[in-house]
């Protein structure tokens, strides 16, 4: 066929990219050619729009074992000899067509990135986001998303260990789906998605290439139309128990040291890692593409390259050495072919049947190599002006708090998400430290490490919404304060970077501003940026979806006598506020459902308060100081109070200790402050700690046998508001 610009259009590469190519290959391409351009050059996989701020991300320097961006996922020292592999990804648009494969898929993509560099998955977290839960369309991508999260994650044998899930109306047409993994290893026996040494054999590992996921990486680089539909072949098949097998076997084969490099088949498949591994060793491969096992007949050889069938790996081995590699893949009956070996020369040359069809320089495909890179305009987004005009007074404040609070936590937003994690097996392996004592962050036990893992995955994306760069900072700021409310010290952090089309110059805005703002939160808290994902084009036939820069962040818990818990242990114990109250309801829970405001400010937030805060509870925590310790987020201090008493059934007695109104007092979002509990000896001493560090603390009350007493009111007991929390999705999903 004749290879024009419609026809590069029609592959989403734009005129100008086309006659780059030309240039670069000097010559016209061919539809091959054309085609791995096509995926490689996509937003999904050159992150051609983004990558000049993701630069300006602190990528260095703590306990980074590895640049960032430089391998499948990020790898942390973690002392003792161990390292900590994670990583955070979207399969937005997969999800939102099919569901159930969509989220399945993406669960197992993440997960071959960890165990492709020699690391053993313990931990699955996810981040999700649905329309109006009361929605149809809701409750079916729901259903489907966590039907598959579920499945593939159950079947592979990782526990789900911990997530969030929200519900707006802007991402009724485009969930948000993004799944995160955490791995361990031996931190010298890392292995690199890099090729080198001449004629050493590439192998094939794995299922058999079909026609599922053509195409997905260009699918994940398009706004989901009325049409997206007719595009469902792009959307993969997944198969957990062939992923444990490949798993067990990678491991396995590591151990032969006959493996050179190894990189999954994600994203634009064959033809990315060819790519990648190549570009990276600067080398180049021949590869036979008629070796390719298939389980569908007359695959064109640009099929081939961009199919993106699961649980696939590419592995050079050292020539000589084929034979162990063989007999281990063998013994986990998986299949491996030999397709190709690694050259001298850079060039990407795929023969089919001996007829060459298509040779292209690695280095130009890549990222960091010839992919492009663009600098897009941005502005203020002109809905500013509707946040700036906000004026608390215009809200009538309350008078009712109890029939507020019993509002507030039944918001789906807020109430337990019961429904959603009880379908996850959260206990296989055994590492989960917080099923029956539940913590700000995850507490996961790092076997044979002599240390446990606090993980988290965190975004209010109402307070990106409202400030992209301080809402952004307080994503991360809430991870860390997660993580160091549950005894960990916060290391490092992954990121999903969802956004709107690129293009539109105001999401473009909301993109450098959350950027930016990332980047400085993460330089305050040394928790460097180690990789992760960014999924543009999410949008609604309105608009885009709100902007959402998941943050993943994993920390280090040395010696586990000081994991810290949320909940109350004691009748009797203070209750302590550390931290100031503010006169704030800016983008709360209380104040965007209830009260039906959209455009408000984001939450009071100080970095260096913040900075301040956290360094104090850790200091407390490792002295013994607290008997527990819950940070406020979504609902305010209410609901911190109630979450803090309901896992042993006890209450509290509580009366309001500032001047400020009372919806700011008790339902506000202001950021930096923690709720803990302790005895009255232990409220003294850090009282008077806190005196000396110029700490705000106030003691709000007392923990109670069950009853809750708020201002003097009787609210009745915590398992009647525990009833209340635990059962509201449910009751919305039976229409009750």
């Amino acid at each position: 066929m004749e290879i024009t610009v419609t026809t590069a259009e029609k592959l989403r590469l734009t005129a100008e990219e086309f006659e780059s190519i030309k240039q670069k290959l000097g010559r016209v391409p061919n539809f091959t050619e054309l085609c791995a351009f096509s995926g490689m050059w996509s937003e999904h996989c050159s992150y051609k729009n983004s990558i000049k701020w993701l630069k300006t991300l602190p990528r260095d320097g703590g306990r980074m074992l590895v640049a960032a961006g430089e391998e499948n996922a990020g790898l942390m020292d973690m002392g003792n000899g161990f390292g900590v592999v994670f990583k955070i990804e979207s399969h937005n648009h997969p999800s939102a067509i099919e569901p159930f494969q969509g989220a399945a898929t993406g669960v197992g993509g993440i997960q071959r990135d960890i165990f492709t560099m020699g690391a053993r998955p313990i931990a699955s977290l996810n981040s999700l986001r649905f329309g109006n839960l009361q929605d149809k369309k809701t409750q079916r991508l729901l259903s489907g998303i966590v039907h598959g999260i579920g499945h593939y994650g159950n079947c592979f044998g990782v526990p789900t260990v911990g997530g969030e899930v929200y519900f707006e109306d802007c991402y009724h047409t485009n969930p948000l789906v993004n799944a995160m993994s955490v791995g361990i290893m031996q931190s010298s026996k890392m292995v690199s998605a890099t090729a080198t040494g001449t004629g050493n054999p590439v192998l094939f590992v794995g299922s058999a290439t079909g026609k599922d996921g053509i195409g997905g990486a260009s699918f994940a680089s398009a706004d989901i139309t009325a049409d997206s539909t007719e595009e469902l072949p792009a959307v993969q098949v997944g198969d957990p128990f062939q992923e444990k097998k490949l798993l067990e076997a990678c491991l396995e084969v590591i151990e032969t040291g006959a493996v050179i490099g190894m990189q999954d088949m994600g994203a634009a498949g064959i033809i990315c890692s060819t790519a990648e591994m190549s570009a990276k060793g600067g080398v180049g491969m021949r590869i036979d593409l008629d070796k390719v096992p298939t389980r569908q007949k007359n695959m064109k050889a640009w099929e081939l390259l961009l199919s993106e069938s699961q649980e696939r790996m590419l592995v050079v081995v050292e020539r000589g050495k084929e034979a162990a590699v063989l007999a281990v893949f063998e013994k986990w009956d998986l299949s491996c072919s030999e397709i190709g070996v690694v050259t001298d020369d850079g060039l990407l040359t795929f023969y089919r049947h001996g007829v060459l069809e298509a040779e292209i320089p690695a280095y130009e495909l890549v990222l960091g190599g010839g992919a492009p890179q663009y600098t897009r305009e941005y502005k203020e987004p002109a809905y500013f002006t509707k946040i700036k005009s906000f004026d608390i007074n215009s809200v009538e404040d309350v008078s009712d708090l109890k029939s507020v609070a019993t509002e507030l936590v039944q918001i789906p937003n807020i109430a337990s998400k019961r429904w959603v994690y009880t379908q996850y097996d959260s206990m296989v392996g055994t590492n989960n430290a917080s099923t029956n004592a539940p913590s700000d962050a995850c507490v996961i036990l790092a076997k044979g490490t002599g240390k446990a893992l606090a993980i988290t995955v965190d975004c209010n994306s109402k307070y990106v919404f409202a400030d992209p760069y301080q809402g952004s900072m307080i994503a991360v700021a809430e991870a860390a304060r997660n993580i160091v409310c549950s005894g960990g010290e916060p290391i490092g952090v992954t990121n999903c970077l969802n956004f709107g089309n690129p293009y539109d110059p105001e999401v473009y805005y909301q993109f450098v501003k959350a950027v930016t703002g990332m980047g400085d939160a993460c330089r305050k808290f040394k928790t460097p940026v180690t990789g992760g994902n960014v999924s543009f084009y999410n949008q609604n036939p309105d608009g885009p979806v709100y902007p959402t820069p998941t943050i993943g962040m994993v920390g280090i818990i040395d010696d586990f006598d000081n994991r810290m818990t949320l909940h109350f242990k004691n009748a009797g114990d203070v209750i302590l506020l550390i931290g100031k109250q503010q006169n704030d309801i800016g983008s709360s829970e209380y104040l965007h459902k209830l009260k039906k405001v959209t455009y408000s400010p984001a939450p009071y937030f100080n970095l260096d308060e913040e900075l301040g805060i956290q360094e104090f509870v850790s200091a407390i925590i490792k002295e013994k100081r607290v008997n527990s310790a819950h940070d406020i987020s979504e609902g305010g201090l209410t609901i911190t109070l109630l979450e803090s008493a309901f896992t042993n059934d006890l209450g509290f007695n509580v009366t309001a200790t500032a001047e400020t109104r009372k919806d700011a007092y008790w339902f506000g979002e202001a950021q930096g402050r923690v709720v803990v509990s302790c005895s009255k000896l232990q409220a003294e001493g850090l009282q008077l700690k806190a005196k000396a560090a110029g700490i705000p603390v106030t003691e709000l009350g007392r923990v109670t046998e069950g009853k809750i007493m708020v201002n003097g009111e009787d609210w009745g007991n915590s398992i009647e508001w525990k009833e209340k929390y635990d059962t509201a999705i449910e009751k919305l999903l039976n229409n009750q």
